[in-house]
């Protein structure tokens, strides 16, 4: 079955790569097609949606414990460094965006985060690149709040503390160049 590094105990919050951050708040045995199955059942609280994920399908579907110090810190580090902005079409660039949300992977989705972050005094957002800056600044909030034991919204505004932090420094370089 799966190896005791790789397991979660009930209590755990974990990170489902689609959903984001959820709370494994049972293990149970069930016979599905004939079949006996060990499954993690979580809870994803922002989303009301209770999840139930086979213990053989957790490394297939890329299912992780909450990402270390060290990722966390990289993470943040990304917030800080200058936004890359490709130049390609909106409809290809929202596509990458949504695929290194849904990887589960902090430092893509803080890429996500930096990238389509827009400070007071910036050009508004067009609804979808909003859309997709609050999914990514979600998820990355939810994680962050998870592994400092506080709420999402206190760490959403860490989030944008340092993006507003550092934000203006590029904004106004790209102006005079």
């Amino acid at each position: 079955m799966t190896t005791k590094a790789n397991a979660f105990d009930v209590g755990d919050y974990v990170v489902y790569p689609k959903h984001g951050v959820g709370r494994v708040i049972e293990l149970q045995n069930e016979e599905i097609a004939g079949m006996q199955l060990e499954l993690y059942v979580l809870r994803f609280e922002k989303e009301r949606m209770t999840l139930r994920v086979p213990v053989n399908k957790v490394e297939s579907i890329g299912m992780r414990k909450l990402s270390s110090d060290k990722t966390l810190k990289e993470a943040l580090d990304t917030l800080t460094q200058k936004p890359k902005v490709k130049r390609t079409m909106w409809s290809r660039r929202a596509q990458e965006y949504e695929a290194k949300i849904n990887s589960g992977d902090l430092v893509c989705i803080a890429e996500v985060t930096r990238d389509l972050f827009r400070a007071d005094d910036q050009p508004e957002q067009s609804y979808s690149e909003r859309q997709i800056f609050e999914a990514a600044s979600s998820r990355l909030a939810r994680e962050l709040a998870a592994m400092e034991k506080t709420d999402e919204p206190t760490a959403l505004q860490k989030i944008l503390d340092i993006l507003n932090e550092h934000a203006p420094k590029y904004y106004e370089n790209a102006e005079t160049t």
